[in-house]
């Protein structure tokens, strides 16, 4: 439908006269050559239009179309005269028959002659406040208008950018002081930002408390400007008011010059990623969308999703590994750690620094951590003189009754409960949770042995040794090259364990890989040794192949 003879032209004309009484929308043909504009006639009895047919076209413009937005419609449809672009999509206002500003939205597109050039523009506008893609209370447009904006793609955005900001913590305002309170302070958020914009950028707002503004030639060092000035003009709005809420906004942002012409639910996602990703490192700050970042989040995405899959087919994936820890005064073997494996399809093998973390947020460490409980101890049932250490998520203590778990477990496998080393990781744990403390105590009391691990590495060490009183502590490899290649952090950690032998708590040094690590380590009399130098983790099978125990 690129090019159309004049009788076609007519025909559409005649289409459009019949179509008048049936249709809300206004459909348009603009002739070029005979410089005529033709529009569904009951437009007239909407706009301040002069008839629903008339000539001297564009200039004629000047007399319906808001002023504000004349120079933006005028620039766009030259673009569409000229050829430099073939279709055109616009919100803008158009003024009524009594006088107040009409949000619409144009579509057109351009008709060529056989030689190339522009003969004849047709098209199609609507009201898009009917269509509920603006919003009554604050005066802006919405989410559907945006999506007219950008859908289809819009072939002119290889500049400007998108902010989208978020108000912090809403819902408190409206719990707090009710929902029409909650209305007034985003109309108010968003006249402090309506009034930051420039003449090339729109305010739309989307999902309740969300607002996105579109700029069409700025860059992100221009976006994180506005957002500096609207989280000023906000702070000026909330001390007008005395301080009587609380009000900060987080924001993402997207720069078309590095993701030029993308589709609608691309941006939507993109900028909801950036926005969250802000929401996460705190609040009150704006975060600008980069593609390697969205990428880790759908690779950490489909990897749960993966791990949910291995969970529910039985735990296929998974393998519960074993690793030496060599009593130093015997140079045997005085247990061994169960460390969590895990490989599929998709992914391969994946370190357990990247699928564990995954467990723990999407609460699978519950029924991984019960199966591997099952595993190790199974494992250790079939020695009689050594123990086995495994690692307990904060997760399972906090959600679970680990406990009860981990006694069933013992039941079922007939081993005796110091058989067992319950591993905990200072950093994951508040030791002050009433969960937490009748855990422990619970270990305690059942003369189930408790490791505090990757000791050292957290803000309240000696704290934890006071009100736990582990039987092990477990100093990671981190710490111990550290105190090899420094004197000072050498005497620290010597101070440590020293300190740890006078209230009867022993020591396991981590992450031995040398002879020589080894004999320098040894001068600090640690009790257990762990790491490659002994052995790296295996299955049971090789285990029980390679170690006489």
């Amino acid at each position: 439908m690129d090019r159309l003879d004049a009788k076609a032209i007519k025909t559409y004309k005649e289409i459009i006269l019949i179509l008048d009484q049936c249709i809300d929308d206004y459909l348009f043909v603009m002739d070029l050559d005979k410089d005529i504009y033709f529009i569904s006639p009951h437009a007239m009895k909407r706009f301040n239009i002069p008839s629903y047919e008339f000539s001297n076209s564009l200039p004629a413009h000047k007399k319906f179309v808001y002023e504000d937005d004349l120079e933006m419609l005028l620039s766009d449809m030259n673009k569409l005269v000229s050829g430099k672009k073939n279709f055109h999509n616009l919100q803008y206002r158009w003024i009524g028959k009594d006088g107040i500003p009409i949000w619409i939205n144009c579509r057109s597109k351009s008709i060529k002659d056989h030689d190339g050039n522009v003969k004849y523009i047709i098209g199609c506008i609507n009201e898009i406040g009917k269509r509920q893609v603006a919003d009554n209370d604050s005066g802006l447009l919405g989410e559907m208008s945006f999506k007219n904006f950008i859908y289809p793609i819009n072939e002119d955005i290889t500049q400007g950018f998108i902010l989208r900001i978020d108000i912090d913590d809403f819902k408190n305002i409206n719990e707090n002081f009710g929902v029409k309170y909650g209305d007034v302070v985003l109309k108010q958020v968003g006249n402090c930002i309506k009034k930051l914009l420039t003449k090339n950028q729109q305010l739309y707002r989307i999902v309740a408390d969300e607002f996105i503004v579109m700029d069409v030639v700025g860059s992100k060092e221009d976006a994180r400007a506005l957002y500096n000035a609207i989280r000023r003009s906000i702070t000026c709005y909330v001390e007008s008011i005395n301080y009587d809420i609380y009000l900060t906004i987080s924001a993402g942002i997207l720069d078309f010059r590095d993701y030029p012409n993308k589709s609608y639910n691309s941006i939507m996602q993109w900028t909801e990623f950036a926005l969250n990703q802000s929401k996460t490192n705190g609040k009150n700050t704006y975060t600008i969308f980069k593609q390697e970042d969205y990428q880790e989040f759908l690779r950490k995405n489909k990897l749960t999703k993966e791990l949910h899959k291995a969970v529910n087919q039985q735990f296929k994936g998974f393998e519960v590994y074993f690793q030496p820890i060599i009593d130093m005064k015997t140079e045997k073997i005085h247990s061994m750690e169960a460390l969590l494996r895990f490989e599929c399809d998709e992914f391969g093998k994946i370190s357990p620094l990247e699928f564990i973390p995954l467990l723990e947020e999407s609460d699978l460490i519950i029924p991984v951590g019960r199966w591997v409980l099952d595993q190790a101890l199974k494992a250790v049932s079939m020695f009689s003189n050594i123990k086995v250490q495994i690692n307990m998520s904060y997760v399972q203590v906090l959600k679970t009754p680990a406990l009860n778990d981990i006694l069933n477990i013992i039941k079922n496998y007939k081993i005796e409960n110091n058989q067992l080393v319950i591993e905990l990781t200072e950093s994951g744990f508040i030791e002050s949770n009433k969960n937490f403390i009748d855990f422990c105590n619970g270990l305690k009391k059942e003369n189930i042995l408790l490791a505090l691990d990757d000791f050292g590495t957290g803000y309240s060490n000696f704290h934890y040794l006071y009100n736990l009183k582990p039987d092990y502590i477990k100093i990671d490899r981190t710490l111990m090259k550290n105190a090899l290649s420094n004197e000072y952090e050498n005497m620290l950690l010597k101070h440590m364990v020293d300190m740890a032998h006078s209230v009867g708590v022993k020591i396991c040094i981590e992450g031995i890989e040398e002879k020589e690590e080894l004999e320098r380590i040894m001068l600090l009399k640690p009790d257990y040794i762990q790491g490659f130098y002994y052995g790296r983790p295996v299955s049971l099978s090789v285990f029980m192949e390679s170690y006489e125990i």
